[in-house]
This record gives structure tokens, sequence and C-alpha cells, in this order.
């Protein structure tokens, strides 16, 4: 399904989904004015279709340990295809780097990453991030205050 094929329906589905994975059948078409088996239907076309990926539970990262949130700006010495997928692939393995994308400007990659203190942090930067495959430079940039964390992608309340 492509976006502009996507019915405002489906897209007041997508809008419930986001805020609540958990709603049943039965809430999510009472929720979206549909009856349950054609909600149902479309569900499952928007899952087939790849629109919805998985359903997953929002985690509170302080309450699990993780006190800090930072970015990081990377840049690499090369820009050859072959640097950056090893580069990219090494990334993939971390388990603290909860995000990373490829960017334009004056740095090649941000990570988002995760850890449980400062301390930790360090650790981290300084024996895992600086001794990745083909760094030149990385900048760190802490979270003081989350003021608009994700909580889904902006589909327009219709």
């Amino acid at each position: 399904m492509l976006p502009d094929t996507l019915e405002p329906i489906d897209i007041r589905i997508l809008d419930a989904l986001q805020r609540d994975g958990r709603l049943t059948n039965q809430a999510l078409s009472a929720e979206v004015g549909l009856s349950t088996s054609p909600c149902w239907r479309r569900v499952r076309q928007l899952e087939e279709d790849g629109v919805i990926e998985g359903y997953t539970a929002r985690l509170d990262r302080r309450r699990i340990g993780l006190g800090v949130l930072a970015f990081i700006r990377v840049r690499i010495d090369s820009h050859s295809e072959a640097e950056a997928e090893e580069f990219a692939e090494s990334v993939r393995a971390l388990q603290e780097v909860i995000a990373c994308y490829s960017i334009a400007g004056d740095t090649d990659f941000l990570l988002q990453v995760v850890s449980p203190d400062l301390d930790s942090y360090a650790d981290f930067a300084m024996a895992v991030v600086r001794r990745l495959p083909g760094i030149k430079e990385i900048q760190t940039m802490f979270v003081l205050k989350e003021i608009k964390p994700f909580r889904g992608f902006p589909l327009g309340r219709r």
C-alpha cells in the first residue's frame, strides 16, 4: 500500500494503534467507527503491506536503569560505500545504540545511545565507539531533559 492510497479510515486505524497497540479489534473498530470484520481486514492488510511493522511496548528508560541518553555525531575517514557499510554493520551489533542514522552535512552518522550512568557511557564511548571501523571524529551531546520523546508519526487526526 502506498501512502497516497491510504484512506482516511486507514489513517484513523494507524493513529489509534500508535497511541495504543494493545487495542482489541472490537475496541479499535469502535474507536474508528468501523464494524469489526472490515476493521480486522484493514489492519491485516496494513500489516501485510508493511505499513504496520509490528507491535511493541514503550518503556521508561530511567525505570529500567538507563539514566543517560546521548546523541553521538560521527565522522568517518573515508566515504567509500564499503567503509560506510562496515561502520553501519558494527553499529547494528551494539545494544547501547538504540538508533543510527546516516545524515547529510558535516557529520556522517548520528547515533542515539543509552547508558546506565555517565561512567558507563564514558567507558562505552572510549572502549567501543572510538574503536569502530573508520572513525575520524566523534562528538557527544547529552540530553538534559526530554521535552517531546518520540511517540509516533504524525498522521493527522481525521
